[in-house]
Formats: structure tokens, sequence, C-alpha cells
């Protein structure tokens, strides 16, 4: 079938500049990501991603000891018992006797430099225990990069230095703090020097520390490698070790130094362990800022980096994931992400796609910084930060466009929710003619001519618009399109610019609520002495030519079909009959939710057959439950 109308729509634009756009916002967003993890990530991202493993790190944390370390604390108990420090040399020898003879520790590490001797005897016994037991003694590497200090520290003799690890490796050093030099034969010496963040916050330690040309590890790494009783740890990465921090310092196994020095604990709870000996007293001002708070005592730092390097040692560390490789595919997918669906979201949709994403991310970054201490946990989350601040508004500036366009010629006719979905859509011209399957109403007044032959041009206006208010309002809320008003009646159509799966039901929902609302203002009218009032209404489904018809002077969108038509010889049926709704087959074949009476068949005019004629069946669409086939009755 040929239709003599002309197409006013506004030739297909150029799209090419619109997707070269949205290519280069997302070749941008996926940049940032690889960027954040190869780039410049330590400057760009530091806060961000440290605040966001600090997170992950307290909700890891666990409250269940390490059966493998304990820690013997010279805290205030032991102050007040015993006396200030510092404490004899003679006390700390006794110290560690009693853990490696009456206790059977693997190993002690004590985390005490001491710098000048105190008393021969007491120093000659801790320099033997050095020298020849599983001893390890501690001195502090100082990492001034910066150059702050006005003279460079040299105090003690630093001992411990080591061959066996990598060449080349280790964290370079500036200066130290080590022990005097009766205790410079040592057999085991670790550094306990750190280097903060730029938050003041200690998260890695060097494992292994370089100085004049030789390397001397850290204090947890050489107890270990002297004491845990297996080999020595092969590192490939003898830099910065990034602390696991699994628990924060009340979870360790803590005694008091005057109980061991009493021997008031049972022997079994030290035997086989590693021995932490260091001080958490406050006086002390041995305290750091840790993940887990911004006041810790450093003797847990060295906890921490104990425990890990055993996990290590032991093969019961997380097994390494590509941390950056899973950022760059979640940046990627954003990236995607931008380009496909935000075409296709309004605004506030693509805001709450990217939160989602976000969250999603978090989740993920959750689980593999355990495996990864290297990616940027918020590389992605800055992708998704920089689409929130480009891509959206981009898309945002572009649906308005989009928007002014539609709704010039739509907002006169088209329901709200089918221009809203129009607008989502990524049709480039969501008026051009289509085939459709749509169904056709035509409402209009019966004896209209009678009811206002004797009022006045102002009454006959109001109740005009009364009725029409009534037809157009029912249409509008079940997403209708208004083709026309035809006087006093209108028609309509469903499915038309955009496909609606229960376009029928619709309909028929929109001709239920008409009749409701043309029974009351009937009923006001009869009350002021008026004649009643009474709607007829046509209604048929079928395959129909939807779209922006006209010529050069003017343009409609509407429909046009044989059902179109139908519908009309429908409504003009009802005069004919009791039922103010006359209904085709083909709309009886498409409806799901409602039920028909059967009329019989009548000769419309303009058809060759004979057409079967139905109407709603009102009570039994009313008794029956949604979801119900429509069928005759």
């Amino acid at each position: 079938m040929q239709y003599p109308f002309i197409s006013t729509s506004t030739p297909r634009p150029d799209r090419s500049p619109l997707v070269l756009a949205r290519v280069a916002i997302a070749v941008a967003a996926v940049f940032l990501t690889l960027w954040s993890q190869w780039g410049q990530s330590a400057q760009m991202s530091f806060f961000g991603n440290e605040v966001l493993r600090d997170a992950f790190i307290r909700l890891r944390s666990t409250t269940a000891p390490d059966p493998r370390i304990l820690i013997v604390d010279i805290d205030e108990a032991s102050l007040n018992e015993l006396g200030p420090w510092p404490w004899p040399r003679a006390r700390i020898a006794d110290l560690v006797e009693i853990l490696l003879t009456r206790y059977a520790a693997r190993g002690v590490a004590l985390d005490i430099v001491m710098p000048e001797p105190l008393d021969a005897a007491g120093d000659t016994r801790l320099a033997l225990l050095a020298q020849h037991g599983p001893l390890v003694l501690a001195q502090a590497f100082d990492f001034d990069f910066a150059h702050l200090r006005p003279q460079a520290l040299r105090n003690g003799v630093p001992a411990g230095a080591s061959t066996a690890y990598r060449p080349g490796g280790g964290i370079e050093a500036t200066g130290y703090f080590a022990n005097h030099a009766g205790l410079a034969r040592a057999a085991h010496v670790g550094n306990i020097g750190f280097i903060p963040d730029p938050d003041g916050a200690l998260r890695r330690v060097p494992l292994v520390t370089t100085f004049d040309g030789r390397q001397y590890p850290a204090l947890a790494l050489a107890l270990v490698d002297c004491c845990s009783g297996k080999p020595p740890l092969a590192l490939d990465d003898t830099g910065l070790m990034r602390l696991s921090y699994k628990r924060d310092w009340n979870a360790w196994t803590v005694t008091s130094a005057a109980d061991i020095l009493g021997e008031r604990i049972d022997p079994a709870s030290a035997s086989g362990r590693l021995v932490l000996v260091g001080s958490s007293s406050m006086g002390l001002g041995d305290r750091v800022a840790t993940p887990h708070a911004s006041s810790r005592p450093g003797l847990g730092v060295q906890a921490a980096v104990l425990s890990d390097l055993l996990d290590r040692q032991q093969g019961t560390n997380p097994a390494p994931w590509p941390g950056r490789l899973f950022a760059c595919a979640f940046g990627l997918l954003s990236a995607l992400l931008a380009i496909v669906a935000f075409p296709r979201l309004p605004a506030i949709a693509s805001v709450a796609l990217l939160g989602v994403l976000s969250l999603l991310w978090i989740v993920v970054a959750y689980f593999t910084s355990r495996h990864d201490p290297v990616f940027a946990t918020t590389g992605p989350l800055a992708t998704n930060l920089f689409l929130l601040a480009v891509a959206v508004p981009h898309q945002w500036q572009q649906a308005q466009r989009k928007s002014r366009r539609l709704l010039d010629t739509l907002r006169q006719y088209v329901a709200p929710k089918v221009v809203e979905q129009l607008l989502r859509s990524d049709l480039d011209n969501a008026l051009q003619p289509r085939h459709l399957d749509v169904t056709t109403m035509v409402a209009d007044m019966e004896g209209y001519t009678s009811q206002v032959e004797n009022l006045s041009l102002e009454d006959a206006s109001r109740l005009t618009r009364e009725f029409l208010d009534c037809l157009t309002g029912p249409v509008m809320a079940q997403q209708g399109t208004l083709d026309k008003y035809t006087g006093d009646g209108l028609v309509a159509f469903w499915g038309a610019p955009l496909p609606l799966e229960q376009h029928t039901d619709l309909a028929l929902d929109a001709a239920c609520e008409i009749l409701e609302r043309v029974a009351l203002l009937s009923s006001e009218r009869q009350r002021a002495g008026h004649p009643p009032l009474r709607v007829r209404i046509g209604i048929e489904s079928g395959p129909a030519m939807a779209g922006d018809f006209g010529t050069s002077f003017r343009s409609i969108y509407t429909a046009v079909g044989d059902s179109v038509n139908t519908a009309a010889r429908l409504e003009q049926a009802a005069r004919d009959f009791p039922h103010d709704v006359i209904v085709g087959a083909g709309a009886v074949e498409r409806a799901c939710r409602h039920r028909f009476l059967l009329l019989g068949e009548r000769h419309l005019r303009g058809k060759g057959r004979p057409t079967i004629l139905y109407t709603l069946d009102r009570a039994a669409h009313a008794a029956a439950p949604a979801g119900t086939p429509g069928q005759p009755a």
C-alpha cells in the first residue's frame, strides 16, 4: 500500500563527531587507569590508595593471636616494679637467658639499641649471648633522603653485614644509630629504622638496608634467618616490604618483662616461640602511626613484620594476583559502558551506574589487595570520577539537545512516559515513519449538537473542554499517543512512536477509565438539570504505519492503516448498541488482561466482509485476577 504523505522529519544528523567525542573520553579514562598503575601513581593517588588500603586492613583484622610469636613488653608495670629505664645490662642479659633456657624460646630479638656501655659484666654477658646464642640485637639506620639533618647520624658501630642478598638491592641509608663497640661482634643484628609514608603512617619497612656498600637485614628478617629452624629466606624483593597488619596491638600475645624475670608465667606459653623484647611505654617514645591507629607501639610493627616473613617462609602468604591488570580491565569496562550505556541512560542513571561500578571495584580491590601490594586500588575510582566529571555532563548535554528536538514535536500529543522512553532510546529519528503493531482508539460524544444547542457559547466551550479532559487524561496516563481532536472527540493510539508489549490492554484500561470519568461528569450535569452524556469508543489493533507525516507546510505525527480505519467504524457502530465500547477482533486477540462479550457480525462501511464485534465484559474484568488472558465470553 502506498501512502501519499511526505515526511517532514529532520535529516539524519552526522553522528561522527558524537562518536569521536565518546571514544576520546573513553580513551582518556583508560589512560588515567594505566597512568595510575604504571605512571606517577605514588604522587597522584597515594592518599586515596592508602586510605582505602587502611580501611581494608581494619576490615580484615583478626583478634586471633599468632602462636609463633611472643612479645615481652618492658611496660609501665615492669618499670614501676623494677625501676626506671635504662635498666642495667645484667638485667637485660638475665631476661634473655631466662627466655632461652627456662622458657625454651627458639630465638630472641631485642628491639633496643644500646649505643653506650653501662656495666661491664652485663655488657659482656650480652656480647657472649649475641655471639654464640640465638639472640638478635638491633640497630637503627637513618633514611634522611631530604638531608634535613645538619649532620648525618654516626653513633655506635654497625654490625651484622651480610652478602647473602641481591647485589645492588636494598634501601640506601644515610646514617645509623648502632650499638657500642663491645657488641659489634654479634652474630645477628637487625635494622629497626623505618621510612614513614608522607602522611606519617608506617606501612612499609626496608627488608634490606645498604650502607657503605654493605647490606644489613631488618630485625625480623635476621630473627627468621637465624632462629626459625628453617633455611634463610630467599628474597626476590629487598626493598620496601608492605605490611599486612593482620593484627592490631591487642591481638598479639604480650607478657610483661617483670613477669618473665620473676618467672611468673607458664613456661609452655613461650616454648618454641620467637620472642621480641621491647617497650610499649609512652615514656620511652617508641610509638608509630599504623593503619590501625595514630599511635601504636613500634614493637607491634616488628611483630607484624615477623609474622609476614614467617608466612612467606612457610608458604602460607597469599598467592600473587595481577592487581594492575585487574584495575586496567575494570577501567576499560567503565570506559566501554560510558560509550555504550550512557547514551541510553538519563544522567542520574549514569551516575548510579558509576556508583555501582565503584562499589563493585572496591569489593574486587578488597580481595585483590591481599595478593598484590603494589597496584593502585584507587585507579578505577579515579577513572569513574573522570567519567562522572566529563562523560556524564557530555551525555547530558547531548540528551538536552535531543530532548529539545523531540519535545518540540511530541509534547502536545504524546504521553510523558513515552516521551521519556524516547529520550532514553538510541534512535536517530524516533519520528520517522515505521511499520508498528498499534492499538487505535476513536472516542466521541453522542448527540453533541443536542447537548450544546441550548447552551451559551461559554457553557458549550466549558462542556467541550471538560469532556475532552475526560478523554485525554486516561489516554496520557496509559502511555497513549494523542493523534488529534475531532471536535467533541479524539483519536489516540498505543504502540507508537515506541513499541509497547501490552498496548491493547493499556488502551482498554484507558477506555474503562474514560467511561468512569464521563459517568461522573454526566452525573454532575444531570444534577444541574442537563441531559446525560454518553461516550462512544471504538478500539482495534493491527499493523499500521506510524510516523511524522505531512507536507512542507504542516506535518503531524499520526498512524495510518486498516486497523485505524476500523477503529473509526467501530466507534460509529456503537450508536446501534447499548454498549459504549466496541472492540474489534484484532484487539481481542492481543488483549491479555480483559474479557469480552461477543456482539455478532456487522458490515462496516468500507469493508468487503462482515466484521466480528465485541464489547468489554467489565464485570468479569473487575473480578478476574491480574494476568488472566483476554477472551470472548
